[in-house]
């Protein structure tokens, strides 16, 4: 059975939506312009990691937050790295005067969140507990997009990614294929971790996948055609559960994330090559954004569908159900 087979057959290349130009600017043989919204840890390490990695696809990263002394901080301090020789091609990065320049871009990062539990507060599902307050930025922000005719890519990262991708569709009227979300790289990140570390895990390294959301809904496969129930449903909790573990030690749990699942999957997006993030399957409201390895092609957006053994469609296939009951 393929990855898309009965999740949605018409989703694995969207066509049209998205200008060519924008899919990605580099096939114009421009660089992007990218800005980013909020400055807080995951913003602010996303950030660095654009302005250290994306010389070659990135040409300027705007930024903006609620508190200008931070604009005015990162605006000075990123500007002023340099190699010893002064060569380096960084992007510039850019203070923006207000809301309304946010949009005057190719792609949009959203990094806003209203608050995150505190370490030490309990809560079972930190990204979950943050959907109602993000929701209503994220829908403000997205009714904005439209109002300044918006037509790049509006990427998400705050949490929970996928749902917040639904409700800023939902809430803006723009173009499905202009809204991805940038959860689930930290996800192939962390069972790569535990791939080169424990062996039964390690066939992850050359043959894994992981599907779905950036949470409790996740599916990690060991791999596609050798695929194991057993040790792939283990190394999935160990994936899961990473970010409690990280939070029991006492610390937020946001490098792994702002440089996996933001910048690093962004700047292979901006490339056109394959990158976990989430993707709207469906008709109309009808679906959800769900995650997979994906790229930006000349003719739209390519979703990878691989033959899937019946167990672990069946994982997936649960798992879209349920990030689609959200919203």
């Amino acid at each position: 059975m393929n990855f898309l087979s009965d999740l949605h057959e018409n989703a694995a290349i969207f066509k049209g939506g998205v200008k060519k130009r924008r899919m990605p600017p580099l096939s114009a043989g421009k660089k992007a312009r990218i800005n980013l919204l909020a400055l807080g840890d995951v913003g602010g390490f996303l950030l660095t990691g654009l302005m250290l990695l994306g010389g070659e696809v990135v040409g300027s990263v705007g930024i903006y937050d609620i508190k200008r002394e931070n604009i005015e901080r990162y605006e000075a301090e990123m500007n002023q790295v340099a190699y010893p020789c002064g060569i380096g091609g960084f992007p510039e990065i850019v203070g923006l005067r207000g809301e309304d320049d946010l949009f005057d871009c190719d792609v949009f990062v959203f990094c806003a969140s209203k608050e995150v539990p505190a370490v030490g507060s309990g809560v079972a599902d930190v990204r979950m507990a943050q959907f109602e307050g993000n929701r209503k930025i994220i829908e403000y922000y997205a009714r904005l997009a439209v109002s300044k005719a918006f037509g790049g890519i509006f990427a998400v990262v705050s949490d929970p990614v996928d749902p917040l991708c639904k409700a800023a569709y939902m809430a803006s009227g723009l173009e499905q294929q202009q809204f991805q979300g940038f959860g689930l790289g930290v996800m192939n990140g962390r069972a790569m971790y535990y791939a080169r570390r424990e062996k039964k895990f390690a066939r992850y390294i050359d043959e894994g996948r992981v599907f779905g959301p950036h949470g409790r809904d996740l599916v990690v496969a060991d791999g596609i055609s050798n695929y194991n129930d057993e040790i792939s449903r283990e190394l999935t909790e160990k994936v899961v559960d990473e970010n409690i573990r990280i939070r029991q030690a006492g610390f937020k749990p946001f490098m792994a994330p702002a440089l996996s699942s933001g910048a690093l999957s962004l700047i292979s997006m901006l490339k056109g090559e394959w990158n976990y993030s989430s993707r709207f399957i469906g008709d109309g409201y009808d679906g959800a954004f769900f995650g997979a390895l994906n790229r930006m092609t000349e003719n739209g957006v390519e979703i990878e569908n691989p033959p899937l053994p019946d167990e672990l469609y069946s994982r997936i296939k649960a798992a879209y159900e349920s990030v689609r009951s959200i919203v």
